[in-house]
């Protein structure tokens, strides 16, 4: 079937890509990098290098997929979609928007007839290879017409309509928050196997290899370990700097807004906050006090600072 797609950075060009390779799907694709509409053209899709043409392009009822960054960029290219979609059409947002800002934008499109889905979309740059888990919210009739772009882009049982718009966008959000939390517990675990003293120099590339052969830790975020630890037994080119892109916070405020403990999630979420302090002001504070009241030593650049205080 035919679909509009807006979007080609790292995920959008490979989902373009595996819809022309996958399912034979005539796509017509809009970003403003030259390159990157260059990239899908190569793949057989149609381009044109305004969004506004989009719409021109794609016969009734259109669909449109948006594959940008939450937030501004998103509720700008809603506008220009809606400022040239018509009624009957339908917008598909498979970014990381915020679900209550799904919900808003599900009722704007009503108002002028076109229908909104919200497609949480997990996978990453690995997703033209194994395929995308898609969580969506939307009208079921809109949902329904649309399946065979859903089925292909997502691997066998990997897509499924979890309920009305801005449902599939709240799924997401707790799927990244649970991320955050098994991130945070593999993290810890090899901190320790690495700063181990009884054992130094432990093989952290073969114990994530045997982990994954039939361990209850076993998981895809172990087998990308495993590989991480085969480039770079140590990770020394990498700094300990971890980004968010706000799903995890937006995971903790509905926990909180209902009551449910969720101290993993808080936790793994402080934990990155912490990690953009290489010497955070907290830490310092932290130590202080510690010299303060028991004399224990800190590290310092005056090497005087660093002896235990007096007691």
């Amino acid at each position: 079937m035919q679909l509009g797609f807006v979007g080609l950075g790292r995920m959008g060009a490979n989902m373009v890509h595996r819809l022309r390779r996958d399912g034979d799907h005539a796509v017509v694709a809009f970003d403003p990098n030259e390159q990157a509409r260059a990239s899908v053209e190569q793949q057989g899709a149609t381009t044109v290098t305004a969004l506004a043409d989009l719409a021109a392009r794609l016969e009734a009822p259109r669909a449109v997929w948006m594959m940008v960054p939450s937030g501004t960029i998103t509720e700008q290219t809603l506008d220009g979609l809606l400022s040239t979609l018509e009624r009957g059409d339908t917008i598909i947002d498979g970014g990381n928007s915020n679900w209550h800002d799904s919900v808003a934008r599900a009722k704007r499109c009503a108002e002028q007839g076109i229908t909104f889905i919200d497609a949480g979309t997990s996978g990453g740059v690995w997703g033209l290879t194994v395929g995308y888990c898609l969580m969506v919210g939307g009208d079921t009739d809109a949902v329904e017409r649309l399946r065979p772009i859903f089925e292909t882009l997502a691997p066998p049982d990997g897509f499924l309509h979890v309920g009305p718009a801005g449902s599939g966008h709240y799924v997401k959000m707790v799927h990244n928050g649970i991320e955050y939390g098994m991130l945070q517990a593999y993290a810890e675990g090899f901190d320790i196997l690495q700063s181990s003293q009884a054992f130094p120099g432990l093989d952290l590339h073969g114990i994530a290899h045997l982990w994954n052969q039939g361990s209850v830790v076993r998981s895809w975020l172990l087998e990308l370990a495993e590989r991480a630890f085969d480039r770079d037994p140590q990770l020394s080119k990498l700094r300990g700097w971890v980004d968010d892109s706000g799903e995890g916070r937006w995971t903790i405020d509905e926990a909180m807004s209902l009551s449910v403990p969720a101290p993993v999630l808080v936790l793994s979420l402080m934990a990155r906050y912490q990690s953009r302090q290489p010497d955070g002001f907290g830490n310092k504070v932290i130590a202080a006090l510690r010299n303060e009241f028991g004399g224990h030593a800190v590290q310092s650049e005056d090497p005087a600072a660093s002896a235990p205080r007096p007691s």
